[in-house]
């Protein structure tokens, strides 16, 4: 079977990505999972660290740029803009990583067909429950529903996190709906989400052993 990787780079005024994604490194699959996500945002990189993990994927993700410094910079120096200035300096990063990473799996997917097309994921952790549904279908659409609270979590803002969602959603080309059914807890409320996601994109990649079109329109 072909192998199911993309490396792509996207470059901006504000922000350097490199990214490379193999969607073939489950369990059972005989290939070793290697993640490496370096953006600048520790929490950022955790969420594309457990995206990647439960996903079955390998992910190398790259951020180069000085958005995080001037970030530490500018709080330090005003520190009653500390969310503004966090808001307006971690959209870049957030968002085109997103971007990134969304077009590096829609071009490693390659043509829809021989995969089961839908997924759907349910992931606690702790008091937290989020669900994922993602249909793989060139109809981009996103719906979150997270019910964050905090206005950062380290220093990644709440406010970003929809926006990734959205990004690569957008990206990918596929619909997405994410839900956080409960929990107290933003850390834990954002990690069950993406976990959430990870398992709904599991699920939606798997080969069927066939080589047609998910669709009764025979084209996707």
């Amino acid at each position: 079977m072909a192998a199911r990787q993309a490396s792509i780079s996207r470059k901006t005024n504000e922000t350097q990505i490199e990214v490379f994604i193999d969607l073939d490194c489950a369990p059972g699959t005989q290939k070793t999972q290697t993640i490496e996500v370096s953006t600048g945002i520790g929490f950022l990189d955790h969420m594309y660290t457990a995206l990647a993990k439960h996903g079955g994927m390998s992910l190398t993700m790259k951020c180069k740029g000085d958005l995080w410094i001037d970030d530490h910079h500018t709080a330090d120096k005003y520190p009653a803009l500390n969310f503004l200035t966090l808001l307006w300096l971690t959209f870049p990063t957030t968002q085109d990583s997103a971007i990134a990473l969304g077009t590096a799996f829609k071009q490693a997917l390659g043509e829809i067909k021989g995969i089961r097309r839908y997924g759907t994921g349910f992931a606690p952790l702790d008091e937290a429950l989020s669900r994922a549904v993602i249909d793989i279908c060139s109809r981009p659409y996103c719906v979150t529903d997270l019910g964050l609270k905090r206005e950062k979590i380290g220093d990644l803002s709440t406010e970003m996190i929809p926006h990734i969602f959205y990004s690569f959603a957008i990206a990918s080309g596929v619909t997405l709906h994410v839900d956080v059914l409960r929990g107290e807890n933003d850390h834990h409320r954002s990690e069950s989400a993406f976990k959430a996601l990870a398992l709904a994109i599991r699920q939606a990649i798997e080969r069927t052993g066939g080589d047609d079109v998910p669709s009764t329109k025979g084209v996707l």
